[in-house]
């Protein structure tokens, strides 16, 4: 139970910690389309993205698949580019932009599960099973992304029932804005 433990703190400070602003960015704009009465659609969303995330840690921790550690910096941020992309040319169509996210949350989970892998692959000895590891640190980041969730939900709905803030303008606002933060982080990662 204490690997478990550790394992879920881990995964907690995955995503909440300051260092995860990248994480943090991904999920403000893959949700910033919503509205707060779309909290399960979010819920799963987000899983979406924690099972995405599962898959290549679990390949990358079993050592099946390997990119190097250059290109995935690099391409995390991209994922969130062009997440937050998406939201601002498809700000008009909420149905399409949904039904996309579903599949950007799961591959780009795919992409950011590599960007833990080489120092879970550490910290998991070759002798020991991954099950409970994994299990534990995405449990945690499951739990940090619904914490993230939930906060951005609050705010959202402080901003459009007490300052009546349209709905459209905080998804060009915060589109643009995770735009803007992470196509610099993309700019000063490129691998090549």
């Amino acid at each position: 139970m204490q690997d478990f433990l550790f394992y879920l703190n881990l995964g907690w400070e995955h995503i909440i910690s300051l260092d995860a602003l990248d994480h943090q960015l991904f999920v403000l704009a893959l949700i910033a389309v919503y509205s707060y009465s779309d909290w399960k659609k979010i819920l799963v969303l987000v899983t979406a993205f924690t099972i995405g995330h599962s898959v290549t840690l679990a390949l990358s921790i079993l050592d099946i698949v390997r990119v190097p550690a250059a290109w995935v910096e690099f391409l995390i941020p991209l994922t969130i580019v062009l997440t937050a992309l998406g939201n601002i040319l498809l700000k008009n169509k909420k149905q399409s932009q949904s039904k996309l996210n579903y599949y950007l949350a799961l591959f780009f989970g795919l992409i950011h599960g590599m960007g833990f892998a080489n120092t879970a692959r550490v910290m998991i000895a070759k002798s020991q099973s991954i099950a409970l590891p994994l299990l534990g640190f995405n449990v945690g980041l499951e739990v940090g992304q619904i914490a993230i969730v939930f906060g951005i939900l609050i705010l959202l709905f402080i901003l459009l029932n007490l300052f009546k803030v349209n709905k459209k303008d905080w998804i060009l606002f915060v589109s643009s804005g995770v735009f803007a933060l992470s196509l610099k982080m993309t700019l000063e990662r490129i691998p090549f």
